[in-house]
């Protein structure tokens, strides 16, 4: 029987998917109505996901409470938290789900038939027959509810998805691309925030809740996707049997409608907050936004994604040179939302003031009308339309699967228009209808037509308020109590017990039969073989390189490392400038904009990174290697170019240009400062290994808030210190790109070896020869257990220390301790009980350990919950079943598919951190053998973690300075 054959689907499309080497197939289940769409391929890594469409029509965040409250378990898989066992016991290779501003998203991917049967199962069971309807705490859990732990404490809220939007709300990213969206739409669901807003989520009820569950979550209103390698009509006639039979086909009003064009622009000014001690002066955001068309109108869809790189994104484009010129804000960014139905092309002027704002817009306009008078530059979009049909022939997602990434971009139109699924994904013929178009007039009538004839549109001004995360907490907290003061004794009692209800359902242990219902692999399932490792050593030209040979389709990736050993501490900061500057600054041959234009018109990019290699064979010493790396990518008969343009980024850059160094200063304060908003987990977690870990100090000196500080400093005293910053950047030059001072690494197939040996001579030939005096890098390393106040309402809180230093040693099993505390103690303390959204763990081979919350409500008492570690692992006790699981869940997280660049990066990762194959091997079989003994006996690394009293916490400035004897050091970025 083929697809063609099924009773119970009837096929309203086929099509051959050239561009993604697929075959397409739309269908439509007959007695329940689902629209399926299934693709067809030889790709190992197969994606099952459930869609719904779910406009919101309000602003309680309805939609994402209920995207986290399905997978608190279902009919037949009743634990209350399957996504996490799964997690645990799954070789999963993505697993998650995702809220939009108009549909939600269920997405599983494994390359493994019977794990990805599983997960197919736990996540239709959990879509369609959710235990919602019996359990209210799931609501009250991930949602919101009162806190009220006795009659004498102060009432507040709490809840996952709760707290998780106040950090959301805390940036002002997040802030202006909200406002944004429900501005432009002010008569569809775009203008409800589907996330929800902290101020509403407590006005939604339960029965609400329940309702949006009754009318959404229903086959006719939903979109399933299968892609991948595996037996298509078995998949259906089992979706058939097992769910879709059961129901009925009925109307759901979900359309997602047309906002009708204004007659006029329309202007927003919103507040974000900043800390008390923050400047309200250059730092308001300004943002010219036009929506555009519809994402049906393919063309327009691509086109537009070339225009931004074109006007916009690409270093040296003319909107962003010419508002950097006027002095408008510090960094100027661009975006193109084409993943919703009217798309939003956006201009930004970062850390601007508001009285620029008349300025804003008549720069952008004057330049956009220039260019249609005059024409576009024809290099640009030939470099625009090359870089995105590299990446889309390339289809390197990264750790995503593509089968996802796919699926995701298949709703851009499919959500939209039943019949037009394939639209984006096909996308060869858009290329080259977009090719023929450069020359013509096409692309100035399209921003004559969309950016400045367009009425649809929207200014959004979001400005600075000092204090006002302060102001809104102390009114919430005013109203919270003024309504606990109205309850009468008998209404308090019963919150407290509602409250100590939800803490005894969440504190209440699994029931074995329960967790026995949710499918686990066997440890007999997973190969004890590791991924190969690819590297061969060789000298080309003088030059060592290491060749890793994989079949990666004609493309070749290379990399061109520099040993930074030789540059002193003080110059660290300057590297990270010199990393930030070279590629985005004019050299010799080329303005800025013309280089990345030139380099992106012949090849898939280059770019610069700074790494460290920790050697696993010198822990002690705590030797490691730290590089300054060009890497590029190209088909192969563009290489030689590849070699070209990096020569003339390494050595011919124009690096006293003090005008663009300070611009790139400025932008790279800002980016940094968004980072820090967005993970300061990461951020924080860095920073406390840094009061101990050498290597860990180097990328706060060259990436985080040490590098952060310096940046800040150079940037108020430019005008004193801007000889001696190109003084040091040129000096860094000579010091470090050498040929004396470089090797390669080179992934491809033999083919791709052709003429290599040439273009590192000619490569080598450029570079600098003198060698200078070099000044041995001591890092010095100071324990500060710092506090740093933002605006955030939450806080990030991380504990770290290095185990080895404290009489611990590394083993396998470490690798399986993680995710026990990512999806169980951790988990259910600092998530489930505390609110937070996220909490992280990881310990290396160097001795590092870190214990990190993330958009956490709490901050002592996550350092006790981190605390508390060490007896939960003495009285750790689980059955060999969940052992297993928890066995599953660590290999899953190592045996991720990989591309041929990421295979690459692995084997050269390895190479240079001196982790051999017996190494690799010897870690996985005490992962695969590990016992509860094994896992026990792990109180002793953390312990050792503890023991080294490292902290630092990124958030909330009024609880950061309520609990200011914990650190030593409490500031501001």
């Amino acid at each position: 029987m083929s697809i063609r054959d099924l009773k119970t689907y009837d096929l309203i499309k086929e099509e051959e998917l050239k561009g993604i080497q697929s075959k397409g197939y739309l269908m439509r289940h007959k007695k329940s109505g689902a629209r399926v769409l299934l693709i067809e391929n030889d790709d190992e890594n197969k994606v099952f996901s459930i869609g719904f469409r779910t406009p919101p029509s309000d602003s309680t965040g309805v939609p994402h409470i209920m995207e986290h409250s399905v997978l608190c378990g279902s009919k037949n898989f009743p634990a209350k938290d399957p996504f996490v066992e799964l997690v645990k016991g799954s070789l999963n290779t993505f697993l998650n789900a995702m809220t939009y501003p108009d549909k939600t998203v269920y997405p599983v991917a494994s390359c493994n038939d019977k794990d990805f049967q599983n997960l197919m199962h736990v996540y239709m069971d959990a879509v369609l027959y959710p235990n919602i309807y019996e359990h209210e705490e799931t609501f009250r859990q991930e949602g919101w509810s009162y806190k009220l732990d006795s009659a004498d404490d102060k009432l507040s809220y709490n809840g996952v998805v709760y707290n998780e939007m106040k950090g959301a709300f805390s940036s002002p990213e997040g802030v202006l691309d909200r406002v944004v969206l429900n501005t432009l739409f002010p008569d569809t669901s775009y203008a409800n925030e589907s996330g929800g807003d902290p101020e509403v989520i407590p006005e939604l009820t339960y029965e609400q809740f329940l309702d949006f569950h009754r009318t959404y979550y229903h086959p006719s209103n939903s979109y399933i996707y299968l892609y991948g390698d595996m037996d298509m009509e078995e998949k259906l006639c089992w979706l058939d049997r097992e769910y879709l039979c059961h129901y009925e086909k009925k109307v759901v009003d979900s359309e997602i409608h047309l906002q009708e064009a204004f007659s006029e622009m329309k202007e927003l000014e919103m507040p974000y907050s900043i800390a008390s001690d923050e400047s309200e002066d250059e730092n308001t955001y300004l943002s010219y936004n036009k929506v555009i068309g519809t994402s049906l109108d393919r063309e327009l869809y691509l086109a537009f994604e070339i225009l931004d790189y074109a006007l916009l994104s690409a270093p040296g484009a003319p909107l962003k040179t010419a508002l950097t010129d006027a002095g408008i804000g510090q960094d100027i960014m661009g975006s193109y939302d084409n993943g919703i139905y009217q798309p939003i092309f956006s201009v930004i002027a970062k850390n601007a003031d508001a009285d620029q704002k008349d300025n804003f817009i008549e720069v952008i306009e004057n330049v956009l009308t220039d260019i249609v008078k005059n024409g576009m530059d024809q290099k640009a979009l030939e470099a625009g339309i090359n870089y995105h049909e590299f990446r889309y022939r390339e289809a390197d997602f990264g750790n995503y699967p593509k089968g996802l990434m796919y699926g995701l971009q298949i709703m851009d139109s499919w959500l939209y228009d039943d019949d037009k699924p394939f639209i984006h994904i096909e996308a060869l013929d858009t290329f080259a209808f977009l090719k023929k178009q450069v020359g013509t007039r096409y692309y100035e009538d399209l921003i004559q037509k969309y950016l400045l004839d367009n009425t649809h549109g929207a200014i959004v001004i979001v400005k600075p308020e000092k204090g006002r995360t302060a102001r809104m907490d102390a009114e919430l907290d005013a109203r919270l109590q003024e309504y606990k003061a109205s309850l009468s004794d008998e209404e308090i009692r019963e919150m407290v017990s509602r409250t100590k209800k939800l803490e005894e359902y969440q504190s209440e242990p699994e029931s074995e039969e329960a967790l026995e219902r949710i499918p686990v692999l066997n440890r007999e399932d997973i190969s004890r073989e590791i991924d190969p490792i690819f590297n061969e050593e060789m000298n080309l030209a003088g030059i060592p390189v290491v060749f890793h040979e994989i079949e990666t389709n004609g493309i070749g990736y290379v990399d061109v490392m520099f040993d930074l050993s030789g540059v002193s501490a003080k110059e660290l900061p300057y590297v990270g400038i010199l990393q930030s500057v070279l590629g985005i600054i004019d050299t010799e041959n080329y303005g800025y904009g013309e280089l990345f234009n030139e380099i992106n018109m012949h090849t898939g990019g280059i770019g610069t990174s700074l790494e460290l290699y920790n050697d696993v064979t010198n822990i002690r010493e705590k030797v490691f290697k730290a590089t300054f790396e060009i890497k590029g990518k190209a088909l192969y008969p563009k290489l030689e170019k590849t070699f070209e343009m990096m020569g003339e980024i390494l050595t011919a850059s124009k690096l006293n240009d003090t005008k663009r160094i300070k611009e790139i200063l400025a932008m790279t304060k800002s980016r940094l400062s968004m980072k820090f908003q967005s993970s300061g987990h990461t951020t924080a977690a860095l920073r406390a290994l840094s009061y101990a870990s050498p290597s860990a100090k180097f990328k706060d000196m060259t990436n985080g808030i040490d590098f952060y500080q310096k940046i800040v400093e150079l940037s108020d005293h430019f005008e004193e210190e801007k000889e001696s910053i190109t003084a040091t950047l040129i000096d860094l030059t000579k010091k470090l790109f050498r040929s004396d001072n470089m090797m390669i690494s080179y992934t491809a197939s033999k083919e791709g070896m052709d003429g290599l040996e040439k273009m590192i001579a000619n490569l080598s030939e450029r570079l600098y020869k003198e060698v200078p005096e070099e000044t041995p890098c001591i890092i010095h390393c100071e324990k500060k257990n710092e506090g740093f106040k933002t605006a955030s309402k939450v806080q990030y809180v991380a504990r770290t220390g290095n185990f080895i230093d404290n009489g611990a040693a590394y083993t396998g099993a470490l690798q399986i301790l993680k995710v026990i505390l990512s999806y169980d103690y951790l988990w259910q303390n600092i998530r489930v009980k505390g609110g937070a959204y996220g909490c992280m763990s990881n310990f290396n081979r160097i001795g590092e350990g870190y214990f990190v919350s993330y958009r956490d409500p709490n901050l002592k008492r996550t350092i006790e919950v981190y605390e508390g570690i060490v007896d939960y692992l003495k009285n750790f006790t689980v059955s060999d079943r969940d052992m297993t699981k928890y066995i599953i869940g660590t290999i899953s997280n190592i045996d991720q598919p990989m591309t041929p660049a990421t295979k690459g990066e692995r084997s050269m990762n390895l190479y240079m951190n001196k982790v051999s194959a017996d190494m690799i091997r010897e870690e996985r079989s005490q992962i695969l053998d590990a016992t509860q003994d094994d896992i026990r006996a792990l109180y002793r690394v953390v312990e050792a973690v503890l023991k080294a009293d490292q902290l630092c916490v990124v958030g909330s400035e009024d609880i950061i300075e309520e609990n200011k004897e914990l650190f030593k050091t409490v500031t501001s970025f």
